[in-house]
């Protein structure tokens, strides 16, 4: 009997990438769209868009993707006094997986958008069309395409609806096209991007920005959870990150307060002491002190 080869298993399966785009567009341009048979997605990298679909409108802002499942009547606007620089990718795929992404507007992360930024450099290898015109949907394969520029374009695209799901089973999503109001989830869900954020000075607009929360609710949920604000239950947890790192003993203060996104060493410091009564150094002092023998 042969034996399954479990490295053959395709969660996510592209049998074709019908167009790519990349495009700066105005105030106020209208990317009609409509039916068609493939999924679709826009990513907004700059600017603002208002998309709408079954008659319901929804604000996708920087740093967001939004999708298509295919057949889905929608049109797509750019708002905003900014222009808005938009990836717009059709493709088809009939994984039971992907409709996963059936009805979502979701956050970006760092490694997905740097995954984004190769899809785009790889389609320019192999493209011949302009990807900068949104209007031209049918595209042109180059004569002098680069070697394996086809193939790394569809394992791309693969690799990066794969990242976004495996990110989102551990981290639950909250759909703004469903009417789920889970405090819970929504508290883990923020946990988890605080703490993928630690070593950044967030803001709290920050935060309600890329967890689509008001400023209203978001503190109120933290009041609720910790009894405090989310930002000194930010602070909180980077000192807490800061306390292991001296326990590790492999930087000092400086490298430390720089990891962890502290305007300077100083100020580190004042947090530190504010929030475990005692300096840094002094804390370090604790851990290197010999123990007594019992």
């Amino acid at each position: 009997m042969l034996q399954q080869n479990i490295l053959s298993t395709k969660e996510i399966h592209i049998s074709k990438i019908i167009s790519i785009h990349y495009f700066e567009s105005v105030k106020d341009f209208i990317y009609p769209g409509g039916d068609n048979n493939f999924w679709e997605f826009q990513y907004v990298d700059k600017g603002e868009l208002t998309v709408t679909v079954k008659a319901s409108q929804h604000l996708v802002k920087k740093g967001q993707i939004v999708f298509f499942k295919p057949k889905a009547s929608r049109s797509i606007q750019t708002c905003g006094k900014k222009d808005a620089s938009i990836i717009s990718i059709l493709f088809e795929c009939r994984s039971p997986a992907i409709k996963f992404f059936e009805d979502k507007i979701l956050n970006i992360s760092e490694q997905e958008r740097n995954l984004l930024v190769m899809i785009i450099e790889e389609a320019r290898k192999c493209v011949a069309t302009p990807l900068d015109n949104p209007n031209i949907h049918k595209m042109e394969k180059r004569t002098d395409d680069f070697f394996g520029s086809k193939q790394l374009l569809r394992i791309y695209l693969e690799e990066f609806l794969l990242y976004i799901i495996r990110r989102h089973i551990t981290q639950p999503y909250i759909s703004p096209l469903s009417n789920i109001n889970s405090d819970s989830i929504l508290y883990n869900k923020i946990l988890r991007y605080l703490e993928s954020h630690i070593r950044e000075p967030l803001t709290i607009d920050e935060i309600c920005t890329d967890n689509l929360i008001s400023r209203s609710q978001l503190q109120k949920l933290f009041q609720k959870e910790n009894q405090c604000g989310i930002i000194e239950f930010f602070s909180q947890m980077k000192i807490e990150f800061a306390k292991q790192l001296i326990r590790e003993n492999q930087l000092n203060f400086t490298q430390i307060s720089d990891y962890l996104g502290y305007s300077s060493i100083h100020y580190f410091s004042r947090q530190f002491k504010k929030i475990e009564g005692i300096t840094p150094s002094a804390y370090a002092a604790i851990f290197k002190a010999p123990s007594a023998d019992l």
